[in-house]
């Protein structure tokens, strides 16, 4: 008697051509995320656009988004308003830098000596929750409304954010890889590029990217309430002549100045941290 029963070879579906059985992954069909963000930003003007003409609001208290556009676009062809860029980017730029260079050298020292950070913690703890805008009346009375006021707020508060961030990354260090290094006659310092480094880089680049957002904050705050030169400044004296438009032009050109700091500092994480497997699980999503 014939055995008709199909055996699994038959019964199992032809391979594709090349002899590889893996399945294809289907094609990704994610949204588009410039899109969706140029569609948020539609959405976003015509709703401001809508409200002060259907009267929900007033206009003098909420102009069109059509007016103050057009307001943000007669400043920006004159070079005041790009001089006030200029020190905005001034003062947020030198205050940040300042305050990295002293964490790093700080948290890098004190990270390496538990006893003297055991020492200094009580005193971290003091001062971390100071807000940096308390410390106005002080920057007041030591440099008027210099650029130097706009520091002193920049660098505390930035200070803080980025220090914290390497003594967490100096504590996160491997004591096994510590130890082989050791065992393998590295100094100090090789042993701070080598392996402390790489460790604590990734809470370096979170400490800087909080902070760029912060020094941005202080730099607007410092200049709108002491007059330090900038766009916190041009803010202030568009507000007391009742320039409500041209208010809103400059608080949308401040958002803009954010927008662009947080594209290039998220561009510089990605650069300096391409080795890092979250950088590169980001770019294979």
């Amino acid at each position: 008697m014939t055995d008709t029963t199909a055996s699994p070879a038959h019964d199992a579906p032809a391979a594709p051509a090349g002899g590889s059985t893996r399945p294809r992954r289907a094609a990704r069909t994610g949204p588009n995320r410039p899109v969706l963000g140029t569609l948020g930003i539609v959405a976003f003007l015509a709703l401001w656009e809508a409200v002060p003409r259907l009267g929900v609001v007033s206009d003098r208290y909420l102009p069109p988004a059509s007016d103050v556009l057009v307001a943000l676009g007669r400043r920006a062809t004159t070079p005041a308003f790009w001089a006030a860029v200029g020190d905005t980017l001034a003062g947020w730029a030198l205050g940040l830098a300042i305050a990295f260079a002293a964490a790093v050298v700080l948290g890098f020292t004190l990270g390496a000596l538990p006893r003297v950070r055991a020492f200094t913690n009580s005193t971290v703890d003091f001062l971390r929750p100071i807000p940096s805008v308390a410390l106005i009346p002080l920057a007041v009375l030591m440099y008027g409304t210099d650029i130097r006021s706009t520091l002193l707020l920049v660098v505390y508060a930035c200070f803080w954010l980025i220090y914290i961030q390497v003594l967490y990354g100096v504590a996160d260090v491997d004591p096994v890889a510590e130890q082989t290094a050791r065992s393998y006659g590295l100094g100090r310092l090789a042993r701070v590029r080598h392996v402390v480094w790489p460790t604590t880089l990734p809470y370096l680049m979170t400490g800087l990217r909080l902070a760029a957002a912060v020094a941005l904050i202080l730099s607007i705050t410092a200049q709108l309430i002491i007059g330090s030169p900038g766009i916190g400044r041009e803010i202030a004296i568009a507000q007391s002549s009742g320039a409500v438009s041209s208010v809103y032009a400059l608080i949308v050109a401040t958002g803009g100045l954010g927008v662009l700091i947080n594209i290039g500092v998220r561009a510089l994480e990605r650069r300096v941290l391409r080795w890092h497997t979250s950088v590169r699980g980001e770019a294979t999503a």
